[in-house]
């Protein structure tokens, strides 16, 4: 399973809406469109450092870096990158 399935399987077992109700693309701020809350995000930033061996730095604690599938996945191969 690649990075980007991960972070969708991830979101998806998460999500505070129902699940037919939730369809985002890759693009889509999934904090404005409701599916999940500001407690998601501190959650998901400790799934990606543990699942994926980064810290992930102050300066990139940055709810945009968050809040669509490709924001985070890009956020996950800059640190990658420095290691």
């Amino acid at each position: 399973m690649d990075i980007k399935e991960k972070i969708r399987n991830f979101i998806e077992s998460n999500l505070i809406v129902f699940e037919d109700e939730a369809v985002f693309t890759d693009d889509d701020n999934i904090f404005q469109m409701g599916f999940v809350n500001s407690l998601f995000a501190m959650k998901l930033l400790g799934y990606i450092e543990q699942e994926f061996g980064i810290t992930v730095a102050n300066e990139d604690l940055d709810i945009a870096n968050f809040s669509t599938l490709n924001s985070i996945v890009r956020l996950i191969g800059k640190h990658k990158q420095e290691v």
